[in-house]
């Protein structure tokens, strides 16, 4: 399986508690929020401060001559994962692209081919619109991947409103696949604490050369520091049956006995 989707599914699932007197054996301790830093450009020089503290990593890819950056840059700094985010990759590409043995694709889902399919060891991270209708979120439970990703358009001036919580919330009242979200670096330490609350299991954040090196390992020191609760506040996905006539009759358990006598 792909390290960062092992990783992820550790953040969204919860783990009950051992009862009685047992001892509870020792398990790694369990990641708060998942950190992805997101690279316009891959520079192998001086890139090891830049995702300190990351989760993982992750490369743009327009064409398929720039995996053999990515390439270089996962064996340069192998300790965390790294993956490729597609843009506009047709068919040829993403056959070129999933040779380089990166862990996990992230990938639009009105544009790209189903080649990737082919490789069952990569995990597969789906980007959607936020004005993806209900049904087409529950759709998305019974595909083939592995988390579903709200990209957002990073501008110089992008900040989180209370619209982003609500869209969010409702993303994983109807999801039951790990969310993740791109954000700005910029996030503070409260924002981070509201994206959890909301259901959100990672975030993206965009890694340039012009911003300070450490900025990703400041984000990681703030997410460590937060009080998580020890569940998420994830709803159910059910399903909703039609009801025909009136309201549904309901049998006491006294009717039936009286019935037997």
């Amino acid at each position: 399986m792909s390290r960062l989707i092992d990783k992820l599914n550790r953040v969204s699932q919860t783990v009950p508690q051992p009862m009685g007197f047992m001892v509870a054996q020792p398990v790694s301790p369990k990641p708060k929020l998942l950190l992805i830093a997101s690279l316009t450009q891959v520079n192998v020089d001086g890139l090891a401060d830049y995702v300190a503290g990351a989760d993982g990593g992750l490369s743009h890819i327009h064409q398929s001559s720039e995996a053999k950056a990515l390439q270089e840059v996962s064996q340069a700094i192998s300790d965390i994962p790294w993956g490729v985010w597609l843009k506009d990759s047709g068919q040829p590409e993403i056959k070129q692209i999933t040779k380089i043995g990166c862990d996990f694709m992230v990938f639009p889902a009105a544009k790209t081919s189903l080649a990737i399919l082919q490789n069952e060891a990569v995990g597969r991270i789906l980007e959607v619109e936020a004005s993806l209708s209900d049904g087409l979120l529950r759709a998305i439970n019974e595909l083939p991947v592995d988390a579903v990703l709200i990209a957002s358009e990073l501008r110089e001036d992008y900040f989180l409103t209370w619209y982003h919580l609500v869209l969010f919330q409702h993303f994983t009242n109807l999801l039951t696949k790990p969310l993740l979200v791109s954000i700005s670096s910029n996030v503070t330490a409260n924002e981070l604490q509201a994206l959890w609350e909301t259901g959100v299991d990672g975030v993206i954040v965009e890694v340039e050369a012009r911003q300070p090196a450490g900025r990703v390992s400041k984000l990681r020191q703030a997410i460590d520091k937060l009080t998580f609760p020890s569940q998420h506040k994830r709803g159910k996905a059910e399903a909703l049956l039609p009801r025909i006539g009136g309201e549904p009759s309901t049998v006491t358990i006294e009717e039936e006995e009286e019935g037997e006598e």
